[in-house]
């Protein structure tokens, strides 16, 4: 990528982020990262067994520290669930140092 920065693609469940960003990521020959995929590495668990066995909030705080951990990587496409921008702080620091694209169902 020209830029050297991440491409952060945005938006709910089952809106193509995945499939959009294996696909991009593959033509520019870089790294593609899925922040739940993350979350479900490190916590063994799905995401679905997550929120019901904790709740979303805990989901929330698993997906705002796999973000905070990967925020800083350059030349990748990075799939980001919706919630990813419901604190302002994680927000900001995506816009400000990310490329970004939301797609939100029709």
């Amino acid at each position: 990528m020209a830029t050297h920065k991440s491409l952060v693609l945005v938006g709910m469940m089952g809106t193509g982020k995945s499939t959009i960003g294996k696909e991009v990521a593959k033509k520019l020959k870089i790294e593609f990262v899925d922040t739940d995929q993350l979350i479900e590495d490190d916590t063994n668990l799905t995401i679905a067994e997550i929120f019901k066995e904790n709740g979303e909030k805990y989901f929330r705080e698993l997906e705002e520290k796999i973000f905070l951990k990967i925020k800083n990587d350059k030349e990748k496409i990075i799939s980001v669930g919706g919630g990813a921008f419901i604190k302002d702080r994680k927000s900001t620091r995506l816009n400000s140092s990310h490329s970004s694209v939301s797609r939100m169902p029709s």
